[in-house]
């Protein structure tokens, strides 16, 4: 699998989760949904950065 397939799988499932949480938990929280949003994304940022970026 090319590392292109990799990064949009990567961001597929960033997604995913993304909306799970906000469909699951924060429906009628504007506030809370973003930073939440935000700090997912951070999270999947870093595990990127940490694991799956070439050196």
């Amino acid at each position: 699998m090319g590392i292109k397939a990799i990064v949009v799988l990567y961001v597929l499932a960033m997604v995913i989760v993304v909306v799970g949480v906000d469909i699951l938990f924060f429906r009628h929280h504007l506030w809370a949904r973003l930073f939440v949003n935000i700090g997912i994304v951070l999270v999947f940022v870093a595990f990127y950065l940490r694991f799956l970026k070439r050196p």
